[in-house]
């Protein structure tokens, strides 16, 4: 047998993809997070966010941001291979949201596979790459250039009457263009 036949076989590595945000990012908040760059961390281990880098591996370098302001523990479900992550708010003062899930101090929930995640100001894109292995996963930080929720706006899912005038539109009087018919005077 070859060297080639004796080797083990690969095994992918669930990604978590991070893209960060925030609307004065220029003030280095970020600068203790090492983006564009893939690290292990051990499945047994929590992925902890905050500004304490005594107990925080991805330090924010803000004093609005809590001690630990969230935690991701790395899972798999029951009778199934299938991983995920659990995502749990550790700030006593400040809601966490994903999606439209808002969450108190010390509640948690799956991460969808695709989610934004709010707290203050910061916006985070949280994108899960499947993976096999059971011993670790790697995280990857981006940077966005503009705000996550402005680039990933929905149109509004609001139904329209058939008269095509939304009761949304009464609201804001006076800022809206008025219709006037040609023959009146």
């Amino acid at each position: 047998m070859t060297s080639f036949e004796e080797a083990e076989t690969e095994e992918t590595v669930t990604c978590l993809h991070l893209t960060f945000y925030h609307p004065c990012q220029d003030k280095m908040m970020f600068r203790c997070l090492n983006f564009c760059k893939r690290e292990q961390v051990r499945a047994d281990e929590t992925a902890k966010f905050g500004r304490d880098s005594n107990i925080c591996h991805y330090n924010l370098m803000d004093t609005r941001v809590s001690r630990i302001q969230f935690v991701l523990q790395f899972y798999r479900k029951l009778n199934s291979s299938e991983f995920c992550f659990e995502i749990k708010n550790m700030s006593k003062k400040t809601k966490l949201t994903v999606d439209q899930t808002e969450l108190g101090y010390l509640n948690k929930i799956d991460l969808p596979w695709k989610c934004i995640i709010c707290f203050g100001e910061y916006q985070i894109l949280a994108e899960i790459q499947e993976g096999e292995s059971v011993d670790y996963f790697e995280t990857y930080l981006h940077l966005a250039e503009v705000p996550i929720l402005q680039e990933r706006c929905l149109p509004s899912l609001q139904p329209v009457p058939e008269n095509g005038v939304s009761s949304s539109s009464f609201s804001s009087q006076g800022k809206n263009p008025i219709e006037s018919d040609e023959n009146e005077s």
